[in-house]
């Protein structure tokens, strides 16, 4: 395996309407873990908050969870996802991959409450672990050589 394909500094988002859960990478690519929650205000101050995280972790992709639905559909939920999550790459000038997230926000939740912890009382952590475990899907295909769901920002 080169170097290359070794190394890497992702951002994993988790994209809602009224928060963004973010996880990051070690350099090896390994190991996925939540870094904050950053509640949406206006796109200017959300792109100044992930602004600060790529220059200070040198990310060099976003990778972006995709809500399909149950039955595997692109519904209005993907779209408004894509829609953001294309803004935020371009006015980070980074690429993006797209990641199935079906069901990690139920997986985070199970995590929360393993914890002893009320999954609605904790809604940053459960977007937090919900961005990891979507990095984490796209790290473990990256080392397996799998494609992740292409950029269909044209849908």
């Amino acid at each position: 395996m080169s170097n290359e394909k070794l190394w890497i500094s992702a951002l994993g988002l988790d994209i809602g309407s009224k928060r963004v859960g973010i996880a990051g990478c070690d350099g090896t690519g390994l190991i996925a873990t939540g870094i904050t929650t950053l509640v949406r205000s206006s796109f200017d101050r959300d792109v100044d908050c992930l602004q600060e995280l790529v220059r200070s972790r040198g990310v060099k992709i976003l990778v972006a969870g995709l809500p399909y639905s149950m039955s595997g559909e692109l519904g209005n939920q993907a779209r408004q996802v894509q829609k953001y999550a294309g803004r935020i790459a371009e006015a980070l000038e980074l690429p993006l991959e797209y990641v199935d997230e079906r069901l990690t926000s139920v997986e985070a939740e199970e995590l929360i409450q393993a914890q002893g912890m009320s999954p609605s009382r904790n809604k940053g952590s459960i977007d937090r672990k919900a961005a990891a475990l979507i990095l984490q899907r796209w790290l473990d295909m990256r080392r397996q050589n799998i494609a992740p769901v292409p950029n269909l920002d044209s849908f």
